[in-house]
């Protein structure tokens, strides 16, 4: 049998059922292949993978040996997604069709997938118009995120870009304002977050990237009364979520 799921439920291993998954067109988070094996077969699989703009990752055959389960994985492996990507196109679309104001969260390589899925179920419930990860050094759709996000990945576009940085010049150009999330900001309760807005949250350990954190309008931060000085990514995310649905519910 040469194909095997993880207790995740989101491996594919072996060459026919990874070269089937890729050709297929299904959601697939990244093509990972052992070290060193170049073989013809699994070239061309790699080359179709890069050609839909699937990331390839080389990774030690011990890590495929414990993926697989025992499975034959013949030295490849993929990553499925629990649903399709969305563009950011159709993100900014879903808020003109229910005539409001864009609100979308962009995320600046968030990599535990339990975050990911808890910032796509705060966003279903803040009626946000969908979530903007990164394709590389992030979390995707994997069956961990999608089971965090309790359903919610269901309703919520998310849409998987290769730069932040242009992403969010694209959203300016929408007349989207763009607020990163970092301690050395106004304090969010200050900020006007009633119109179209992007927030911003970064990395669990590294922050919002200098680039990226640039490229915002403006900075926002949460007060810190305690010996640590930052919140869980998702809990920040929550909680500037909330904020925006609390001032336009103001608004009205």
């Amino acid at each position: 049998m040469n194909e095997q799921k993880n207790r995740n439920n989101d491996v594919i291993v072996g060459r026919n059922p990874v070269s089937e998954a890729v050709r297929s067109g299904r959601a697939i988070e990244s093509v990972l292949v052992a070290r060193g094996n170049k073989s013809g077969a699994v070239s061309v699989i790699l080359a179709k993978a890069k050609e839909k703009g699937i990331v390839i990752k080389e990774v030690d055959p011990k890590k495929l040996d414990y993926m697989s389960g025992g499975a034959v994985h013949q030295g490849i492996a993929a990553i499925a997604a629990v649903k399709d990507y969305s563009t950011v196109e159709e993100i900014i679309e879903t808020a003109k069709m229910k005539e409001e104001d864009p609100f979308i969260i962009v995320l600046d390589e968030l990599e535990d997938p339990h975050n990911l899925g808890a910032v796509i179920r705060t966003a279903e419930c803040v009626g946000a118009h969908g979530v903007i990860i990164s394709q590389r050094r992030s979390a995707g759709l994997t069956y961990s995120a999608g089971k965090a996000a309790a359903g919610a990945v269901e309703y919520v576009k998310v849409a998987r870009v290769v730069n932040i940085p242009n992403t969010i010049d694209k959203l300016k150009e929408q007349g989207i304002w763009v607020y990163g999330a970092d301690m050395d900001g106004t304090s969010y309760t200050e900020t006007d977050l009633t119109g179209p807005v992007a927030i911003v949250i970064g990395n669990e350990g590294k922050g919002i990237g200098p680039l990226v954190l640039k490229k915002c309008d403006g900075v926002v931060s949460l007060p810190m009364k305690g010996k640590i000085n930052s919140l869980n990514a998702s809990v920040a995310a929550g909680i500037l979520s909330y904020e925006v649905l609390r001032q336009r519910a103001l608004k009205r």
